[in-house]
């Protein structure tokens, strides 16, 4: 069964001040992860995380896509450095940058579930441009996922 480690902070726990957004006096790195138990016949992986608190709307925080299927882990820090595995695209978060945008939800809006997602494909690439919607993404990987796995820390402004 595929297993993802979120190598940054524990399932459940609070997100620390390194990967919270810059407006909201973070340092806005991106989070590491790794994982394992891969599905035999995977192709390439793609990573989300994606805040679905009914005040955030399903804000995308990150998506990488085209992940290779011999990769095991996105270090800390990666999102628009070397450090990203070679092939990977990053896609546009909804702050519309593209790459990571850390958490920074509304002052008093209650903890925020920031839930990250490996999707292991069976296809080696996603014909989506770097500007796609969430609803494209979706759309793109339907059909298409063998496994899944999240993790899922938590932030609050208060």
């Amino acid at each position: 069964m595929l297993t993802l480690v979120c190598n940054s902070y524990k399932e459940g726990e609070s997100i620390g001040l390194k990967h919270v957004h810059s407006s909201t006096n973070g340092r806005n790195v991106s989070p590491g992860f790794s994982w394992l138990e891969i599905p035999i016949s995977t192709k390439s992986f793609v990573l989300s995380i994606i805040d679905p608190h009914p005040v955030a709307h399903h804000w995308v925080h990150w998506i990488v896509i085209d992940i290779p299927f011999n990769v095991r882990e996105i270090s800390e820090g990666a999102s628009r450095s070397s450090k990203m595995p070679k092939g990977a695209r990053e896609l546009m978060n909804s702050y519309g940058e593209q790459g990571y945008g850390g958490p920074a939800p509304p002052k008093g809006s209650g903890p925020h579930p920031y839930v990250a997602t490996l999707y292991a494909l069976n296809v080696e690439k996603l014909n989506i441009p770097l500007d796609a919607s969430l609803r494209l993404f979706q759309k793109s990987i339907e059909g298409k996922v063998i496994a899944e796995m999240a993790v899922t820390g938590t932030y609050e402004v208060k």
